[in-house]
């Protein structure tokens, strides 16, 4: 009877579906113990540390079984739920969600599987030192457990403690990469810390131990050892930290000092064959700064020894050179650029295309290096500035004129030269003599030909004295003419160059000239008032800058590029400027010698009661002083000053004097015949002794007849005879000089200033008032 049911069951169905239903249970069951025994495994060991190895075989079998098992049930519920779908859809469904719940453990159980073996890969491969293949497992590694927390709901206690074993064996595979990479490059820097000579770098020492790496492979493969320690702390992420540390030492210890001190040379020398020793040795040169050529070499040879023998590796498609190269370079070629190339400028135009050597040079430099594959672009700061070469040209060239000027300007001003009519300027020979078209030639080579005669030609045919136009006789200081002559050399190195060039050379000499209007007065402020000789030098030194700027722009004007040759290549517009800044501190000059002059003679008592001898010893003091103020000026300006601007100056302090002796003198109201001779024998000392002032010089003898003019000098000269003679005269020969308002007397004094000097000098009687109704 219980076979005839089975048979009716089976041949239902049911009886299939409850086998299956009592399969699964009994399957679940199983993958739920397993799965307890794998995580009691991978528990014990990587937390509880217990050797295991013989049980998880076991369970992986078991695994491996039960993941069987299950495969062949999926097929038979899939074909069973095909066959009877409309029929059991219900029941299949719970079934399959059942067996996939089983199947993601199955999944999580072969990640675990997939970690621990990839672990046990890494440590065989790091006792073995197959660097390459232990980053590699680690990286196998580490995917299992992104694996494992991508799955959704999974929440296995022990993915922490996995999690950590991995950063722990990274760490560890990290520090045996440090150690190789010591042993590859082994420093010996020097002790100190103020590297700021050649000596002190003398200490520094690379050793490169790779030699014998190159051909040593690793244990079962063909990598060799340096190419695996390469690739393994690239694959950690090392590899750029590492390289970028070596090339700020590189810099610092060897590359700079090689461009910087001449003395440094480095050789690579060989150790036992298997090692490279790069160290410095010091060579005695007289050179300030090494050429590039010196400088190229020297770095070519280091970079050389480290391609050889330790970066000339490939890392992910990029060699190990060109990671240092973009770590070193910017800043090696900076340093190349300060301090050699800044001083391998020329300065002087003649020079430059010598410098085409450096710029070939410097390419040759830069191809080495790509060729090494240090460098991997096209178009460097390095070449540019050697190739820039016109530009830093113009720049050095204009920084050393304008230091040179600044140390001009702030020299001494009192050492002079003289400057005579036949005085020139030497115009150094111009590279480009020829003018930029027709019109200008014909205009230059007139003037070249008037010149060569010694004549200037005018629109009559008159000719003009050679010296038409000249600057008189003076002195000027020897740091003014140097500085005339350095913008006149500086001119002539802008003919020929190029136009940026050029320009700035033409704007460098109109700085030099903004700079001495604004420095030198501020600079020599103190010294200009305090001494006169030194403000009339500083007077001859504006009017000297001024003479020559109003031509120097025309004569380099048709040998300068556009638009300095259209009428912008002119100085004409600083020439007001230095005339008045030359005038203004003469004048102050003639302000403060006034000063002084009147204070002196406010000390004579206003040349009353003379016939006290107190009175009388202070106004012959005054005078006296006054005197010698004038002759002291005298002996310092005369043969500093142009005869015309030092007798208009020597008149003027003069008649200043001169005036005040008469307004004081006028100011008396009563003069005593004893008081008028003492009067009268003050005034005799100047006039006696002040036109000593005007004698020239032997070698100014021609000029004579303008020195002896003192009249034309000193206005009041006249007045003040004619004041003596009226100190001396009686009643009737001051009436015969006055001689109705004609006579000599009356052209100095009005009639009512010669009233009252009468007033003063005679009493009150008839005969004075007769002559007083003749003074009209």
């Amino acid at each position: 009877m219980a076979s005839f049911v089975t048979e009716v069951l089976a041949s239902s169905g049911k009886l299939e579906k409850e086998d299956l239903n009592c399969k699964i249970s009994k399957l679940s069951r199983k993958v739920e113990e397993t799965k307890e025994e794998v995580c009691s495994m991978i528990n014990n060991k990587y937390i509880e540390f217990l050797p295991s190895m013989q049980g998880a075989e076991e369970l992986m079998e078991q695994v491996e079984e039960v993941s069987k098992d299950i495969s062949s049930l999926k097929s038979c519920i899939e074909n069973e739920v095909q066959q009877n779908l409309h029929v059991a859809v219900t029941e299949y469904a719970e079934l399959k969600q059942q067996l996939e719940k089983n199947s993601t453990v199955i999944g999580m159980l072969k990640w675990l599987q997939g970690f621990d073996t990839a672990m046990e890969e890494y440590q065989r491969a790091l006792l073995e030192k197959k660097y390459t293949v232990a980053a590699t497992q680690l990286e196998k590694a580490r995917g299992c457990l992104d694996a494992l927390k991508a799955r959704k709901g999974c929440k296995l206690p022990l993915l922490r403690a996995l999690r950590s074993e991995h950063t722990i064996q990274r760490e560890n595979l990290i520090y045996h990469l440090g150690l190789e990479w010591q042993r590859l490059a082994v420093w010996k820097l020097p002790p100190t810390k103020e590297l700021t000579s050649a000596e002190s770098f003398l200490k520094t020492e690379l050793h490169l131990n790779s030699s014998g790496l190159k051909e040593e492979a690793e244990e079962g493969g063909t990598t060799p050892l340096l190419a695996s320690v390469f690739q393994a702390l690239g694959a950690q992420g090392q590899l750029h930290n590492k390289i970028m540390l070596f090339g700020q030492i590189l810099l610092k210890y060897i590359l700079k000092p090689l461009a910087t001190y001449p003395s440094l040379h480095m050789e690579p020398k060989e150790v036992s064959g298997q090692s490279v020793v790069l160290s410095f040795q010091c060579v005695e040169t007289t050179d300030k700064h090494p050429s590039p050529s010196q400088v190229y070499s020297k770095v070519l040879a280091v970079l050389k020894a480290l391609h050889m023998h330790l970066f000339d590796v490939t890392v992910d498609e990029k060699k190990a050179c060109a990671i240092l190269g973009d770590t070193i370079w910017d800043e090696m070629s900076d340093c190349i650029i300060r301090q050699c190339l800044v001083h391998s400028v020329p300065t002087d135009s003649s020079q430059l295309e010598q410098y085409n050597v450096v710029i070939k040079e410097t390419e040759e430099f830069e191809k080495t290096l790509r060729e090494m594959q240090y460098l991997t672009g096209e178009s460097t700061d390095l070449l540019k500035y050697a190739r820039n070469i016109n530009c830093h040209f113009a720049s050095k060239k204009c920084r050393d004129v304008i230091l040179q000027a600044r140390n001009l300007m702030t020299s001494e001003i009192h050492n002079t030269v003289k400057i005579l009519p036949e005085s020139k300027l030497s115009i150094p020979k111009l590279l480009n003599l020829e003018p930029r078209d027709k019109a200008k030639k014909q205009v230059v080579s007139a003037r070249e030909k008037f010149r060569s005669e010694g004549l200037v030609m005018l629109e009559n045919e008159k000719q003009l004295d050679r010296h038409t136009l000249c600057l008189p006789v003076c002195r000027i200081s020897e740091s003014v003419q140097k500085l005339m002559e350095l913008g006149l050399h500086t001119l002539s190195q802008a003919v020929g160059s190029s136009e940026q060039c050029a320009i700035q050379l033409f704007f460098a000499v109109r700085n030099i000239f903004q700079l001495f209007y604004d420095v030198v007065p501020t600079y020599h402020k103190e010294n200009l008032l305090k001494f006169p000789q030194l403000a009339a030098i500083h007077h001859n030194n504006c009017m000297f800058i001024a003479h020559h700027l109003l031509t120097l722009g025309h004569q380099f004007r048709h040998h300068l590029p556009r638009p300095l040759c259209e009428g912008v290549g002119t100085f004409v517009d600083l020439v007001p400027g230095f005339r008045k800044q030359g005038t203004e501190c003469f004048l102050e000059q003639m302000r403060a010698q006034r000063a002084e002059m009147l204070e002196r003679l406010s000390t004579a008592r206003n040349f009353a009661n003379l016939d006290i001898e107190e009175n009388y010893s202070a106004a012959s003091k005054a005078v006296r002083q006054v005197i010698h103020q004038l002759k002291r000026l005298g002996t310092v300006w005369q043969d500093v000053l142009p005869v015309n601007i030092y007798c208009k100056s020597m008149g003027a302090l003069l008649n200043t004097a001169i005036a005040e002796i008469i307004t004081k003198i006028m100011m008396l109201e009563d003069i005593s015949t004893e008081d008028a001779n003492l009067l009268h024998t003050l005034c005799k000392i100047v006039i006696d002794e002040g036109p000593l002032v005007f004698i020239p010089l032997p070698e100014e003898y021609k000029n004579r007849k303008y020195q002896e003019e003192v009249p034309i000098y000193v206005r009041k000269w006249m007045t003040f005879k004619e004041l003596m003679i009226v100190l001396q005269a009686n009643l009737q020969d001051i009436v015969d000089r006055w001689a109705d308002g004609k006579g000599p007397l009356a052209l100095e004094f009005s009639s009512n200033e010669m009233k009252s000097l009468i007033r003063a000098l005679f009493q009150n009687t008839e005969r004075r008032a007769i002559a007083l109704t003749k003074i009209k």
